[in-house]
């Protein structure tokens, strides 16, 4: 697996093509379920696994899962070893999405510590992150300092997360914040749409952020397909989220066809 030192060199560095990670919900799927899901998702070309997302999610059901899918990745490596086979697309981080301080979990391999950039509440733009930063440094998990943007539908995030939405017009709006972001100090930039959202982040906003700044963008929420997320590279991101896509099949075999498909496709020229 990538170390606990290195997960933002791996995130941040420049790669000739955009790359896909799958997000996990701890609390739409048992551990087995989503190592299963994991797996197909890492054969068929995926290159990061976030845990976390949802407001029922807690500290027993991430942990469970972190712990099932390292576990299931790290034997298939170490069988891969045994042959003398050399696999790097198996040796990619877990880490942590949280919906907040109550949903860590000691086992992964880095965190997402992000500011919810537009909520209007204090409580998502510094007051979790104050609760959980203790607990991060304890265990050693590597902080990812990352700007965090609900983009129009925002669906249950933007609800929760009391975000004044980012309208597909606001172009300028999401460079400021990008600027903002990258002032900060943060190195990651992630524009949401929502989960299951009906449309993904306009891509003229992921373009004004992509001008803006030099920060990796991360971009997730209504993408269901690759020739969406097709768009979505071609107009700067570096990195497409799908979750809901996962949830979708239970054969393994089918999902890694579908994203081996997806991931193929978004990155075609």
């Amino acid at each position: 697996m990538i170390s606990r030192t290195n997960t933002l060199t791996y995130l941040t560095k420049n790669t000739r093509e955009a790359r896909h990670a799958i997000l996990i919900d701890p609390a739409n799927q048992t551990p087995d379920v989503a190592a299963k899901r994991c797996l197909a998702a890492v054969n068929a070309g995926s290159s990061m696994i976030l845990v976390g997302g949802s407001s029922n999610t807690d500290m027993i059901n991430v942990e469970e899962t972190v712990l099932a899918i390292k576990e299931t990745l790290e034997l298939v490596t170490w069988a891969k070893t045994q042959d003398s086979i050399s696999d790097e697309s198996l040796r990619i981080p877990v880490v942590l999405f949280p919906q907040g301080a109550a949903a860590l979990s000691s086992e992964a391999d880095a965190i997402t510590f992000m500011m919810l950039m537009n909520s209007t509440s204090p409580q998502y733009l510094i007051e979790e992150q104050v609760a959980g930063a203790p607990h991060i440094k304890k265990s050693g998990i590597e902080p990812l300092p990352m700007g965090y943007l609900v983009c129009s539908p925002g669906g249950k995030v933007g609800e929760v997360g009391q975000a004044a939405l980012i309208q597909p017009s606001e172009g300028e709006r999401v460079a400021a914040y990008a600027i903002t972001a990258e002032f900060y100090g943060f190195k990651l930039i992630y524009l949401e749409a929502g989960s299951g959202a009906e449309k993904p982040v306009e891509p003229k906003l992921i373009g004004k952020a992509r001008e803006a700044s030099n920060l990796t963008i991360i971009v997730g929420g209504g993408i269901r397909d690759g020739a969406t997320a097709k768009k979505a590279v071609q107009a700067g991101a570096d990195w497409i989220i799908t979750g809901n896509l996962a949830e979708e099949y239970d054969d393994a075999d089918k999902l890694q066809e579908v994203l081996t498909h997806f991931i193929t496709e978004m990155n075609e020229i």
